[in-house]
């Protein structure tokens, strides 16, 4: 997972942060990161009130709770002022948002002018002018929504003509399932023997669920449907009087 981290900062060309928010931020492993590595502090949200405090207690242990917060808060409407962080982090919570343009909205609206928006998140593929998913998308994206509890999923350029439409300069995108993709086939191929088999059977009915989840996102993959999207963009510095980005 650092790896990971580290590397979209480097591809998303962040050298420094003063402030950063994580939204959807788990208990907290990417705002700590944020932390050590340039120095910031750091909020991270979550509607759980378990990761958020389970966050709070790893910035305790690790002796970070003087840099990173977390809290349980709502990313389509975060308590924080306007123009609050120079770095907005987003990593596979996209997914989870039941409405794609308030999320990209709040985003920025919480980005300072001049900083940086970052959202890694599962898209499906683009579709042309016109075009809609298949009926057999359709029904693999359904049943991994049931497994996952998520909602509608958009497509990359969904949210590339999202973060244009609020003025983002030097958009990035760029689909990094073919570096994901290995990553779960070696955790399927870990669970297909007996012993791995049999306390998936004995482990409760989500994580089978779970499990079966990610054989139906490697049917995904392979299909061409399902993709890993990084995103990354400036909001802009400054507005003209006509409320266009300059």
């Amino acid at each position: 997972q650092v790896d990971l981290i580290d590397q979209v900062l480097k591809w998303s060309h962040v050298e420094s942060a003063k402030k950063a928010v994580d939204v959807g931020c788990g208990i907290g492993g990417s705002s700590r990161h944020l932390a050590r590595k340039y120095g910031c502090t750091t909020e991270g949200i979550t509607l759980s009130p378990y990761q958020a405090g389970r966050g709070n207690e790893l910035a305790i242990e690790q002796e970070l709770n003087g840099q990173c917060n977390f809290q349980v808060a709502d990313a389509l409407q975060m308590p924080f002022d306007d123009n609050s962080f120079d770095l907005v982090w987003s990593l596979e919570s996209g997914e989870h948002m039941p409405d794609k343009t308030r999320f990209v909205s709040e985003l920025f609206r919480v980005c300072e002018p001049g900083g940086r928006i970052i959202i890694v998140t599962w898209t499906h593929r683009d579709l042309e002018a016109g075009e809609s998913l298949t009926k057999p998308e359709h029904k693999l994206l359904a049943k991994i929504n049931r497994a996952y509890y998520l909602p509608r999923w958009c497509s990359g350029k969904d949210y590339i003509d999202l973060l244009k439409s609020n003025g983002a300069k030097d958009v990035q995108r760029e689909d990094w399932s073919y570096i994901i993709a290995p990553f779960w086939k070696a955790v399927i191929k870990s669970s297909l023997n007996l012993k791995s088999i049999v306390g998936l059977l004995g482990s409760g009915f989500s994580t089978i669920r779970g499990a079966y989840a990610m054989l139906l996102m490697l049917r995904g993959f392979k299909k061409g449907l399902i993709k890993f999207d990084l995103l990354t963009c400036t909001k802009p510095a400054s507005v003209s009087k006509h409320g266009l980005p300059m």
